[in-house]
Order: structure tokens, then C-alpha cells, then sequence
């Protein structure tokens, strides 16, 4: 008889041996590479830390949302099917393209980075004329512009940096 466990990642039940790995001592096994993935990336927000439960374990999301600004503006035909395209992704709360702007608000726990990052390139393929290396370098810009902003929250007071 299969043993089956619960792949942390999206509560299916998968057998005991499928895409395994072990974290902390504990083992783990996923329905796919993608939810292995997910979890290699954040486990802490899947199997929490000692003492304290994860946001997985307490029923919450993780939302993060994410704001990318295009080289060059989309066509309305473009936009809604970038908005299709990552509506149709596990995770994905809202999105919405206007011109030169997505906006994207996603469930940490159900989608990363790279994921999106692939769908938008695939996107882009198929709108031909260099739009999934324009899509692509937008993301990347966006994580850029969070990293620095992330290191701006660390400087002492009293430096001030203007804002763009």
C-alpha cells in the first residue's frame, strides 16, 4: 500500500517518494517540481520556525505585489492578454496593464518570481518584436528598485536620498 503525504506547498496528497527532499531533519514530498521549488525557496513560510508556526500552517497569504514599468507602452490587445495570461496562474490575486504599467499582486505561498518572470517572457514571445526581452527587463528592473529600497531602509538618519 501507498503512504501519502501532504506536499506542504499546495495541501495535495503525494506519495511518500515523489520529488523528495528533507528539511530540518523532516522530510518532505511535492506533487511537482514547481511546489518543490516554491518551498526550496521559502521553507519557513511553509513549515514555519522553531517555536512558531508558518503562514502556510495559519491559514494566511503572503501577498506581495509587484508594480513593473515597460520601455514602451502595450497595445490594448497586449494588455488584456498579459492580464490573461497571469490571471491564469495559481496565486495570482489581481493584475492590470495600462500603457507602460503592470501591476500584479500575488500569494507568496502559491507563486514566485521566476514563474511569473517565465510567463511574461512567454508572453512576450509571442507578441514577436523584441516584447519578452522588454517584459523581461522590466521585472528585473522592478527587483532592482526593491532592492534598493530595501538598502535605504537600513541607512542612518539624516541621509537623505531623493526618491525617483
Amino acid at each position: 500500500m501507498e503512504v501519502l503525504i501532504r506536499d506542504p506547498v499546495c495541501e495535495m496528497q503525494v506519495e511518500h517518494d515523489q520529488y523528495t527532499i528533507e528539511y530540518l531533519q523532516m522530510h518532505f514530498a511535492f506533487c511537482s517540481l514547481q511546489c518543490q521549488e516554491r518551498f526550496k525557496e521559502n521553507p519557513h513560510l511553509y513549515v514555519g520556525l522553531p517555536g512558531q508556526k508558518s503562514p502556510r500552517q495559519e491559514g494566511r497569504e503572503v501577498i506581495k505585489q509587484r508594480r513593473l514599468r515597460l520601455a514602451q507602452p502595450l497595445s490594448s490587445a497586449q494588455e488584456d492578454e498579459v492580464v490573461q495570461a497571469l490571471r491564469d496562474m495559481m496565486g495570482i490575486k489581481a493584475v492590470t496593464a495600462a500603457g507602460d504599467l503592470i501591476e500584479m499582486k500575488y500569494d507568496l505561498l502559491q507563486a514566485n518570481a521566476e514563474q511569473i518572470e517565465s510567463r511574461l517572457e512567454e508572453v512576450g514571445v509571442r507578441f514577436g518584436e523584441g516584447w519578452a526581452e522588454r517584459l523581461r527587463r522590466a521585472f528585473v528592473h522592478y527587483e532592482e528598485e526593491c532592492e534598493v529600497g530595501n538598502l535605504n531602509v537600513h541607512e542612518k538618519s539624516g541621509v537623505h536620498r531623493p526618491h525617483h
